[in-house]
């Protein structure tokens, strides 16, 4: 097996890397690991679309990940470069999330602040509060909480499937056909 720049690679290779890093946090793995895989990783952000700045950045996270985290790795489950991959798919995420909240953060104080409110008597964010309380209610439970737990709360399907017992099919199943009944329910109302 070969990659991309021709070099000769086996993939035990990265494995028994991973393992002397889990184990005796071998400096030596760790920068084998590092000097192979920050490129590609990095290269892997910019093609998902990430900024050079924030694909660096993620970058050098995912790495210092597998230097405190290489014990979870589990060799039976995924290649170290997809588990990588993973870990810096999951960074990228949760940093989208984070800015995010951000930004509901700042048009929340936009909407405090009484800028743009057409009418002075009516607290929009009250009334949205309660039509989202009114909308978990009206879903099964376990749609409501797969909801909460992915919007409110900003968790991935695995952490769900993790948290509530539910398989990770269910906890997609669930998800889709909530978002499709407060469709149907909200969608022409606004």
């Amino acid at each position: 097996m070969t990659d991309s720049l021709g070099e000769s690679i086996d993939p035990k290779y990265w494995i028994e890397c991973m393992a002397k890093v889990a184990e005796g946090r071998d400096k030596q793995s760790f920068m084998a690991l590092f000097d192979y895989f920050s490129p590609r990783v990095n290269a892997y952000l910019l093609g998902q679309g990430v900024d050079a700045g924030m694909a660096e950045d993620l970058t050098q996270e995912a790495l210092l990940a597998l230097w405190n985290k290489a014990h979870l790795y589990q060799p039976k489950k995924a290649a170290v470069s997809t588990w990588l991959f993973r870990v810096a798919r999951n960074l990228w995420i949760d940093r989208l999330r984070k800015q995010r909240a951000k930004v509901y953060e700042l048009e929340d104080e936009y909407l405090e602040a009484g800028v743009g409110a057409e009418d002075p008597e009516e607290d929009s964010g009250e009334l949205d509060a309660d039509r989202i309380q009114d909308a978990l209610a009206a879903l099964p439970q376990n749609q409501a909480q797969v909801v909460y737990k992915a919007y409110f709360e900003g968790k991935s399907h695995s952490e769900i499937a993790g948290e509530t017992g539910m398989p990770l099919g269910s906890v997609k199943s669930s998800l889709r056909l909530a978002l499709q009944a407060l469709r149907k329910k909200y969608g022409e109302e606004g």
